[in-house]
């Protein structure tokens, strides 16, 4: 977990402003304590998306919250895809290869 200070330093091209515009805006969730945000690893990762988005791909800030949540939904999807393995590796060899025939004959 790092701080407000420690994460402008991190990334030089984000501003406090900018910061304060994405949590309010709920795109970054820090924890909040004693008054001060704390930043995690996810909030972090989230930033770095965020900022790579607009400055690397040029994604102007009215679209960003359809970017995000478009990514965030790819992002479930392969959760729960890796579940879906998960609970298929555990299946029986003659159901799973029923399963994956189903699946493959779509």
């Amino acid at each position: 977990m790092i701080s407000i200070e420690t994460l402008l330093l991190e990334f030089h091209s984000l501003q406090p402003t900018d910061l304060d515009r994405w949590i309010s805006n709920a795109w970054v969730k820090p924890e909040r304590r004693a008054g001060t945000y704390h930043f995690h690893d996810i909030d972090i990762a989230r930033i770095r998306l965020i900022l790579e988005l607009r400055d690397t791909l040029e994604v102007d800030e009215p679209a960003l919250p359809t970017v995000l949540s478009l990514l965030d939904q790819v992002y479930e999807m392969r959760r729960d895809m890796r579940k879906l393995n998960e609970a298929l590796a555990e299946v029986p060899p003659d159901i799973r290869t029923k399963l994956l025939a189903h699946l493959g004959a779509r």
